[in-house]
């Protein structure tokens, strides 16, 4: 069957919804929450709040750690996913993650003297981490503005949003619980990725 992921990031993990289609049927293949920090490295969710007290060359360094384990757990954690996929004899078309608003090109330091900022910052690291793994990975790879998915769902899938969020609950239906505002999102981004590249 080909199969997309979709992918909604939060601080440190993020929801996998895996949605493959047999003919015009859609069905949910994965369904899983994937840890973005290592275990016991829980500063890692938050780096720049973890470096705020921190003299600049030292918040630079552990910014610079946090985000390169960020980029290597998720590239870590798709490239497992696709693996076990494969192994269920699935062809992996597409990823989709969903996506903050570009940041301007502060830096840490620039990042660090407002607090708003490292929010930002912090929102943008893990999908932009995901993005990362899933383009390193060779995945045709959608990057799809969270606060735009339902337009940009309703552009690509050229059939109404009501229709498509049926759609959407029907496969949460199909395999219950936990089926919640992230899991469907997830789900929504993965349908566009297949629509776009498995035709």
């Amino acid at each position: 069957m080909k199969v997309a992921l979709g992918l909604k990031a939060h601080s440190g993990w993020a929801v996998l919804v895996v949605v493959g289609t047999a003919g015009d049927e859609l069905q949910v293949i994965d369904r899983r929450r994937i840890e973005l920090v290592e275990e016991g490295a829980a500063w890692a969710k938050q780096p720049y709040h973890a470096a705020e007290r921190l003299n600049p060359r030292e918040a630079r360094e552990l910014v610079k750690r946090g985000t390169q384990a960020a980029y290597r757990i998720a590239r870590r954690e798709i490239k497992l996913a696709m693996k076990r996929l494969r192994e269920q004899q699935h062809d992996v078309v597409a990823c989709a993650v969903l996506v903050a608003n570009p940041m301007p090109d502060w830096s840490t330091e620039e990042i660090l003297a407002v607090h708003f900022r490292m929010h930002k910052a912090e929102g943008v690291l893990f999908p932009d981490a995901l993005a990362g793994g899933a383009d390193e990975c060779g995945l045709n790879l959608i990057r799809i503005p969270e606060k735009l998915l339902n337009e940009h769902a309703e552009e690509k899938l050229a059939t109404p949003l009501a229709e498509v969020m049926k759609e959407v609950m029907t496969l949460g239906k199909s395999v219950g619980a936990p089926w919640g505002k992230d899991q469907k999102n997830a789900a929504l981004a993965a349908i566009v990725a297949l629509r776009c590249f498995a035709t």
